[in-house]
């Protein structure tokens, strides 16, 4: 499966990335940069040293951001100030650079309908990639958004995720498009927690390489949702939107018609579910709305004790 990512790394896009670095079954042809978590440029950092921890046999090719912090951000800092936790970027060297949006572009109508693209972030790349290809979206295989919160409560305001909150614009032309697309909200990912105990027992059968580049990233985390979310484990959003791809057996889907509010003094950012009768036949989107946790955790510790050395 060709896959692209397209990411504002943060820990979780960073475990997501490296799980599909590995994983056999999948080849990682791009990873775009956003801003979000992170600024474009932090982020574009962030993923290249990320590429350059693990040193994949083929590296995908990566989009740079210049972009700023959206306004908006999380009420708490699960990242760190750079966005990776306790790994050190500062020395990681920027190779050619290439606007992310435009890379997604050059990258679905190099491989067309053979391309799923996997969004953990803002959806602003893709909002100006489809505005550069006004046929990109029907061009893809898969488009797969983790964000969004459909039945449950928002994660910055009572009503709003981050990911679509960051840039309202960009997801509701993304997510109310006519093309094909299945969206992973809150209401699944939050689901998928990895244990302190999990955690360990993980690190310590993972490969020196794999584990060294975790262990960068999973202590970090699981000390900052005890500390700032009061959870004892690690939320893996991003493992379960990459699931969503890879293994998407673990998920029950229901096509929905949503639209996201871009105005709303107290409603800004949330995901509008039209829950009529007719609603059924002005769905725009699959969602998913169930999840084996445990098969996303089982995915992600297969995929990492089973890395060549």
């Amino acid at each position: 499966m060709k896959l692209v990512i397209d990411a504002d790394p943060g820990i979780g896009d960073a475990v997501a990335i490296a799980v599909a670095l590995l994983d056999p079954g999948v080849e990682l042809v791009g990873v775009t940069a956003t801003a979000g978590r992170v600024s474009g440029g932090e982020a574009t950092r962030n993923i290249q040293a990320l590429i350059d921890g693990l040193d994949p046999p083929r590296r995908p090719r990566v989009g740079h951001s210049d972009a700023v912090v959206p306004v908006v951000r999380p009420p708490f800092v699960l990242d760190g100030d750079g966005g990776l936790g306790d790994w050190p970027v500062s020395a990681v060297s920027l190779h050619h650079r290439h606007e992310s949006a435009r890379v997604l572009v050059e990258l679905i109508r190099a491989h067309p309908h053979e391309i799923t693209l996997l969004t953990l972030g803002p959806l602003t790349n893709v909002a100006v990639a489809a505005e550069l290809a006004g046929d990109l979206l029907d061009s893809l295989r898969g488009l797969v958004c983790l964000g969004g919160a459909v039945q449950s409560s928002g994660d910055v305001t009572a009503v709003a995720e981050f990911n679509v909150l960051a840039d309202c614009p960009s997801a509701r032309k993304v997510l109310c498009s006519t093309a094909p697309k299945t969206l992973v909200p809150l209401d699944v990912s939050r689901a998928v927690v990895l244990s302190p105990e999990k955690s360990r027992r993980l690190l310590a059968a993972a490969p020196t390489r794999v584990e060294q580049y975790l262990e960068r990233l999973l202590p970090f985390s699981i000390r900052a949702h005890h500390q700032f979310l009061g959870i004892e484990g690690v939320v893996m959003h991003e493992m379960a939107g990459l699931a969503a791809v890879s293994r998407p057996e673990l998920f029950e889907r229901q096509p929905l018609a949503i639209d996201i509010e871009t105005v709303g003094e107290l409603t800004r950012g949330m995901t509008v579910l039209d829950r009529r009768e007719r609603a059924e036949q002005l769905a725009n989107i699959e969602a998913c709305v169930a999840v084996d946790n445990q098969g996303v955790l089982d995915y992600f510790s297969e995929i990492v004790q089973d890395a060549l050395p």
